[in-house]
């Protein structure tokens, strides 16, 4: 690699506020380059400096989004607010390859700073979506733009993300690289406490489980769901159970919703559970549901297939490039409930489709592993220093 056997790496990462799934590609990412630091501003809830492979880890500053949604999700437009302090630990690090998470002050920064710290950059996008997009700013695009040009490479999770960079940004297509690495691993959903009963879950549920793991506002399209649920109730339909995993501002109006059209019954209502506990709804439920009305990407959808469940993925989510209709699952719009309540009576009426559509849910996701995502990021690494897969920025 240039003459540079492990090169240092440093991932600029302002927020990994929801991203413990981080932390599986990291500790592998370690292992092929031990000179690897994660920089973040605001770091998974329960992080212990102390604990496992969080050494690595450095938080900077204190991310802080601002923005005139009262809801400040990361689909709320608005600005983010980070440390100019990363680029004095850069400097100290002294890194071969910077990879910065999207467009923000951080990516500029380690941009500009490029020439004098003599590293790499590689810009990281997640994935597309109309409100992270700001294809109507013109200020932003042109900014973005520029920052593409300077960088060395780029790469994103999908095909939406590819098409964004290459068609709406014009960066040359062979200097994007796509692969999905925002992956999941069963082991770390899985890490029970020696006192939790798996059994106590949910007493007593019907079969089949319909699980739906996410914030509950608007964005996420649980509302669209449950209208689906109600669609069911009014065809006859009680003979399943709807579990929703999450918390959020939208929860107390859904919760009468599921009263008003009496489906409460078939609803129930778990709130926030921790990410290390997740795997035991995973294995419990039956189907996966993600209804969102926009997301990049959907982690979850990948981790309900790790764990060999069919999967109804909203289209407007970057991971329902991951279901194939038919073979593991179905791709819907959730603005047609009705449509959503077809798929599900389909599988209610039909059972034996789960267990098949799952199988194959597991065998399309077991080539992305925190392993697959730690030499994409190693490989991209080496690849940069060469010069031998991008164009010269």
């Amino acid at each position: 690699m240039n003459k540079i056997d492990k090169p240092r790496i440093a991932l600029l990462l302002p927020t990994v506020e929801l991203g413990a799934y981080w932390q599986p590609v990291l500790e592998e990412l370690t292992n092929l380059s031990d000179q690897t630091i994660l920089y973040t501003g605001r770091p998974w809830p329960g992080f212990d400096l102390e604990a496992g492979n969080n050494s690595v880890v450095k938080v900077v500053g204190n991310t802080v989004r601002v923005t005139a949604n009262k809801e400040k999700t990361d689909y709320s437009g608005g600005f983010m607010f980070l440390s100019p302090g990363i680029i004095r630990y850069l400097f100290q690090f002294k890194p071969h390859v910077v990879f910065a998470s999207g467009f923000s002050a951080w990516t500029i920064l380690a941009l500009l700073f490029k020439p004098f710290g003599k590293w790499r950059l590689i810009i990281v996008w997640d994935g597309s979506s109309p409100n992270v997009d700001f294809r109507h700013s013109k200020v932003r695009s042109f900014l973005r733009r520029m920052m593409c040009w300077l960088a060395d490479g780029l790469m994103t999770n999908s095909y939406g993300g590819q098409e964004y960079l290459s068609e709406f940004l014009g960066v040359h297509k062979d200097k994007v690289l796509r692969r999905p690495y925002l992956v999941p691993d069963v082991k770390t959903l899985l890490q029970i406490p020696q006192n939790f009963d798996a059994k106590n879950i949910v007493p007593q549920q019907q079969h089949p489980v319909f699980l739906y793991v996410g914030r509950i506002e608007q964005r996420k399209g649980l509302h669209q769901l449950l209208k689906a649920c109600a669609i069911l109730k009014q065809q006859n339909y009680c003979n399943y159970t709807l579990q929703i995993v999450g918390r959020g501002p939208q929860q107390e109006e859904l919760e009468s919703f599921c009263r008003t059209e009496n489906i409460q019954d078939c609803v129930n209502w778990v709130g926030w559970v921790d990410y290390s506990n997740l795997g035991v709804y995973f294995q419990n439920a039956d189907i996966f549901i993600f209804p969102s009305l926009e997301d990049i990407w959907g982690m979850v959808v990948l981790e309900a297939m790790a764990f060999g469940k069919p999967i109804l993925c909203s289209k407007w989510a970057g991971a329902s490039e991951m279901v194939i209709n038919g073979e593991n699952g179905y791709v819907f719009d959730p603005y047609h409930p009705e449509t959503l309540a077809e798929v599900m009576k389909g599988l209610i009426d039909k059972p034996h489709l789960i267990s098949l559509m799952g199988q194959n849910s597991q065998k399309l996701i077991s080539q992305h592993t925190p392993v697959a995502a730690a030499n994409f990021f190693a490989q991209t690494a080496a690849d940069v220093l060469k010069n031998s897969c991008f164009h010269s920025a």
